[in-house]
């Protein structure tokens, strides 16, 4: 199947598929900044990451600090499926079309997603009950449905880094990449702006000084010091509880 190449810029003749600097070859010029796909996935991978710790220092029988950390494995939840269902309506479509020679990833990535949902599925339909109750008994699920998520994502971000990202710099527009950061905002749970921009700032290699000047205007910046972080570092108090946070 032909690659269907981008509008010209005029910087350069288009090239046939998988010649040199062609849309997903190695050495194409960039069309996006993409570098947003691993700052996200910094976000799950911290958060599910500590997801059982955050259960086990839950005490027999406190509901309210169950409801706490439950609040919050439910809202990554819902951001890893909007992430996922933005990448599966928005962003395999168009690699498929443009850069041939990344389907078998494209395919990979898909079959990836899919095992990821039925661990996502297993975490909601059993965080209600742990969260009504804080007994570990309740708590089993949770945690069973957590190990099945880390381990899929293990194996799954870097697949994606490393395979789909230079990929889709290629051949997908900074307008596309924009549209797919905004499908995830859009998922945000109403009330978790600050905490949610919190923990992917936490995630982030430099603690998010470099993210935080790059992804936010100078007057968010300013909400964020002002009111932002103290709701975000509130919230992690009661997320740990007596643990550090």
């Amino acid at each position: 199947m032909p690659a269907t190449a981008l509008p010209s810029s005029g910087d350069q003749p288009e090239r046939p598929p998988g010649a040199p600097g062609a849309p997903g070859a190695p050495g194409a010029a960039k069309t996006c900044d993409a570098s947003g796909m691993a700052e996200i996935h910094r976000l799950f991978k911290a958060g599910f990451g500590e997801g059982r710790a955050l259960i086990d220092g839950v005490a027999e029988g406190d509901v309210a600090h169950a409801e706490v950390v439950g609040d919050h494995l439910d809202m990554l939840s819902v951001g890893l499926h909007a992430h996922h269902e933005g990448e599966d309506t928005m962003l395999w479509g168009p690699l498929e079309q443009r850069a041939p020679s990344c389907a078998a990833h494209v395919e990979r990535m898909k079959a990836q997603h899919a095992e990821l949902l039925v661990h996502l599925t297993a975490l909601d339909a059993a965080l209600p009950a742990w969260r009504g109750s804080g007994r570990a008994a309740d708590a089993a699920g949770v945690t069973a449905a957590l190990d099945g998520i880390n381990a899929a994502l293990a194996a799954h971000l870097p697949d994606e880094e490393t395979n789909i990202v230079p990929v889709m710099e290629t051949v997908i527009t900074q307008k596309e990449v924009d549209a797919l950061s905004e499908h995830g905002r859009r998922a945000t749970p109403k009330g978790k702006m600050f905490v949610q921009l919190g923990a992917i700032l936490a995630a982030q290699p430099d603690g998010g000084q470099e993210w935080e000047r790059k992804r936010l205007p100078p007057p968010v910046r300013l909400i964020w010091r002002w009111v932002g972080k103290r709701k975000y570092e509130a919230n992690r108090k009661a997320l740990v509880g007596s643990r550090q946070a």
